[in-house]
């Protein structure tokens, strides 16, 4: 396959509504930085965009939570996601903005060319509407019961325990979060783009073309999506924050941020195309064009589905590869900010990048065990105890350490300077150390070229500990104690620390895409300018010429102490305290909530059937914490129920419990379990579930009136 002419890489706009954590870093951004700066030190033609993605309900959600306008807070935080980025050595070329003039012109003409050409169809709906706010409600707005895990931290679009996208109608009990009153059905038009037309392009293109390029999690995930049927999808909303609909029958929608977000790639690229005096339009319409984005696994939809059909329908080009990576947890949890169980970059840039002079070492040491755990294949777990073994047992005791020892060793043995290469004294162990080097070049490439970017540090690394390992078998601060009888010892010792300086010119190479500050490290003690960088120097043995003068060694990385570990491990915990405190309702909050539900007639009560029933067995449902499958005796027959009291009791203490069942409610799945009733439960002030049950044993089935 023919190189491309030239390459757009996108990382994911990140929603201006807040800071962003390291699994955001690990997923969307890393991964997208390396393959640039590899491709750019391959002299190839790339321009990396991003940029905040500033429209979207989850901007005046927040704007409501901080008591200021929307305005107020795209401003806020797309400068300090920039920030972050630039001070964790991101290299986009353009950070650009959703909230520019020239995206929202871009995106409505997109809208605008698949409106004209009939491409979009209007359908009128039912959709959850506010009385009391006066307002329809997107998604977020809408809070309740997950069906599938039994949490009340349930959103219309997704559940923030489980993780499953939801539907609003999906919801159990659902709430405004506008007014926390329960929403109606009220018809509304909108635009939509039917998904269902474009199954055989998607077949073709995703699970034919790409089948064995594109990382088996992303094309399993579209084949779902397809093979499950793919249904008209809505590019319009209800909302008075975002770029209007441009058509005089609109008045009040705005276009859905996930038809808006990723055109802002092209806006972007316009944007960049302007400021460095560009042709913007080969970016996205020449098929020499490989077009890379990189995304966390909730965007695969949108990318791998979505957003391609668009592009295809406005004449552009599309991606060549999608590699989504999995999620990124947190010491043995799910990241989440609103529980405060995160790592946000911010976080991490005060506590070790603004402490350290410069603060480039602790930048390439989290970038370092990022790309270590990414998760490329499966979701993986940052922890600070193997942060802290990443750094101390690899960067600072293999990487670290070789180069310290050469760089001292070619001061005491060879005068400060680049020994010469001495073809008659070299032997087997040098020859291998001399193909190690080129190999690892070749196998690197590959590996990047696949973006297996795990694979190819560990390669970096490996490299690093080959050198070790060959300096330990030469032995040149042995061989010196023979240079008095022994004419060859120094000829010896020559080649030992010319091969091992060459090879630490080729780890510059090597670790310029992963660890730039390190590298920039490494060129300063070499004396060299950043020409010696490009790639192809790597797996050359004349980089560094001989009887050129070599500055004193720095150290690279210095080591993570127990007591940083201890710190930050507190500090986690203490958020997750201050989360849950702040989220935990009093006891007047609760009385309120309670004297705020509406009255309701004799008649709705008598609907209910109440009944005794006597728990026969409990067990824990996988994978759900909170979720217990009871076997219910309900006299004429065991039912099984779902109830979401994990928390509160070991399942072997409640069997033989006698409970009040509420046994007419329709049946409804949670977690794939039928559950056929709900237990009647009582909370106390402080949160803790009881049992509403009958004083003395009775018989199971006996109603409750």
């Amino acid at each position: 396959m023919s190189q491309p002419k030239r390459y757009l890489v996108t990382s994911a706009l990140p929603y201006a509504n807040g800071l962003k954590h390291v699994g955001h870093l690990a997923g969307a951004y890393i991964p997208a930085d390396i393959y640039v700066r590899y491709l750019r030190s391959q002299k190839r033609d790339v321009v990396f965009v991003c940029g905040s993605d500033e429209h979207g309900t989850a901007i005046p959600i927040q704007a409501t939570k901080e008591g200021t306008t929307p305005r107020a807070i795209i401003d806020k935080y797309h400068e300090a996601m920039k920030q972050d980025f630039e001070d964790l050595s991101m290299s986009f070329d353009i950070y650009h903005r959703t909230s520019e003039p020239i995206h929202h012109e871009t995106a409505r003409e997109f809208f605008t060319y698949l409106h004209d050409r009939g491409e979009l169809e209007v359908k009128e709906s039912e959709q959850y509407f506010d009385e009391a706010a006066n307002s329809f409600l997107a998604d977020r707005y809408i809070k309740g019961t997950c069906p599938n895990c039994g949490s009340d931290r349930a959103f219309g679009d997704q559940c923030e325990n489980c993780g499953r996208t939801l539907s609003p109608d999906e919801l159990i009990n659902p709430v405004s979060t506008l007014s926390g009153q329960a929403p109606v059905k009220k018809k509304t038009s909108h635009w939509y783009l039917p998904l269902g037309k474009h199954e055989e392009f998607l077949r073709n293109w995703i699970l034919e073309e790409h089948k064995d390029d594109w990382r088996a999690s992303v094309v399993g995930q579209c084949k779902s999506w397809i093979e499950g049927g793919l249904q008209s999808r809505a590019v319009t909303r209800d909302l008075d924050w975002g770029i209007q609909v441009p058509l005089p029958d609109a008045t009040g929608k705005v276009l859905y941020v996930w038809f808006d977000a990723p055109i802002g790639y092209v806006s972007a690229t316009k944007q960049w195309a302007i400021d460095n005096d560009k042709d913007w339009k080969p970016y996205w319409y020449d098929n020499d064009t490989q077009l890379v984005h990189f995304i966390g696994k909730d965007n695969i939809v949108f990318h791998c589905i979505i957003f391609p059909i668009m592009l295809k329908l406005h004449g552009n080009i599309l991606p060549t590869n999608v590699p989504a990576n999995e999620f990124l947890n947190l010491e043995g949890d799910k990241m989440s900010t609103s529980r405060g169980w995160k790592l946000d970059m911010r976080d991490f840039i005060n506590d070790f990048v603004k402490k350290e002079n410069g603060g480039g070492q602790c930048v390439d040491m989290l970038r370092y065990y990022l790309t270590q755990i990414a998760p490329e294949s499966k979701d993986s777990e940052f922890t600070w105890k193997g942060f802290q073994d990443a750094v101390n047992s690899e960067l600072v005791s293999i990487f670290g350490n070789y180069v310290n020892r050469t760089w001292v060793l070619m001061h005491k043995l060879c005068g400060g300077k680049v020994p010469a290469l001495h073809a008659d004294v070299m032997d087997e162990k040098d020859k291998a150390i001399i193909e190690t080097i080129a190999k690892t070049k070749t196998t690197i490439e590959q590996l990047l070229e696949q973006y297996k970017f795990r694979e190819a540090l560990y390669q970096v690394i490996d490299l690093a500990r080959a050198g070790n390992r060959y300096m330990q078998e030469k032995e040149p601060w042995i061989v010196a104690k023979r240079l008095n009888e022994d004419p060859a010892a120094q000829k010896l010792i020559d080649n030992c620390m010319h091969l091992c300086l060459q090879l630490s010119a080729n780890l510059a190479i090597f670790i310029n895409p992963f660890l730039p500050n390190t590298a920039k490290t490494m060129l300063h003690m070499m004396k060299v300018v950043d020409k010696i960088l490009d790639w192809e120097n790597g797996g050359k043995l004349k980089l560094l010429s001989v009887g050129y003068s070599l500055r004193e060694p720095q150290l690279l990385f210095r080591k993570i102490e127990d007591e940083e570990i201890a710190a930050q491990i507190q500090k986690l915990k203490d958020s997750l305290a201050k989360a849950t405190a702040a989220s935990a309702p009093t006891v007047e909050a609760k009385k309120e909530e309670q004297a705020a539900k509406p009255s309701i007639v004799f008649d709705d009560f008598a609907k209910i059937d109440l009944r005794v029933g006597t728990i026969k067995a409990a067990e824990k449902v996988p994978k759900a914490d909170k979720l217990l499958k009871l076997s219910v005796d309900m006299g004429s027959e065991i039912r099984t129920i779902v109830s979401g009291i994990a928390l509160h009791f070991q399942p072997e203490a409640i069997v033989g419990k006698q409970v009040v069942v509420v046994a007419n409610l329709e049946p409804r799945k949670m977690r794939g379990i039928e559950s056929n009733g709900m237990i009647l439960m009582a909370s106390d002030s402080e949160g803790k579930l009881h049992f509403v049950s009958p004083e003395s044993m009775i018989n199971a089935g006996a109603g409750v009136s």
